[in-house]
């Protein structure tokens, strides 16, 4: 949304697109899920009385939008990008197929996946998790609004203190939040590593890949 009520702001597009080109650029191979959050939220559209599988349809579709916007983006700085759904909608987004995922990337494009896990009741972090498991990913980069895990929310709490690596069962035991139980539980099943990172800063992704301690690393 960048500084706008709702919606795709085209300034904030731009710059995750060119702090993604920076990293496409160094070699590394880029898979993205993509939240819908700034259109529309299953759960919240649920808590005003609507059905939830139906408001979870309309979030899944929401992400294609966003993916699709991004996907312009990138493109726009010459970085080819296929955008891949969970659900059928063949004339905007190839069907995921991980093979042709991994082919892909491999080939140096920028993949992002849509449409989440393709099922209600299942949030985009755990599309996150299942997808980066299913093309053999080596870490998830969780982009969010703070620059890390924090004992206690810090836009709430000043005294709030910042870990930068902590273990999962850490995590789990200390009740911190860092994305539903379902995906993490499955990251911390197939050990793979979480870094939660501050997405609004420029540059964090290249200093992530190029080995500086950047967020909170959960391993």
């Amino acid at each position: 949304m960048g500084t706008r009520q709702y919606g795709i702001d085209p300034q904030r597009l731009s710059e995750y697109a060119k702090d993604i080109k920076e990293i496409v650029e160094k070699g590394i191979e880029v898979a993205i899920v993509i939240g819908g959050g700034n259109i529309f939220r299953g759960v919240a559209g649920a808590s005003n009385g609507m059905d939830r599988v139906q408001g979870d349809h309309m979030g899944m579709l929401a992400t294609v939008i966003n993916g699709l916007a991004l996907q312009s983006a990138l493109e726009n700085e010459d970085i080819p990008t296929r955008l891949q759904s969970a659900i059928k909608i063949n004339e905007v987004a190839e069907p995921f197929i991980r093979r042709k995922a991994m082919r892909h990337l491999e080939k140096g494009r920028v993949v992002i996946f849509g449409g989440g896990t393709g099922n209600p009741y299942f949030t985009t972090d755990s599309a996150a998790v299942l997808r980066a498991i299913e093309i053999e990913a080596d870490v998830i980069l969780k982009g969010t609004r703070v620059d890390g895990i924090y004992s206690a929310d810090p836009e709430k709490d000043a005294s709030a203190s910042k870990f930068s690596t902590i273990s999962f069962d850490d995590v789990l035991s200390k009740g911190l939040k860092v994305m539903d139980t379902t995906a993490f539980t499955l990251s911390q099943e197939n050990e793979l590593p979480i870094i939660v990172f501050d997405m609004n800063k420029k540059g964090n992704l290249l200093k992530i890949v190029s080995g500086e301690q950047i967020g909170t690393t959960v391993s």
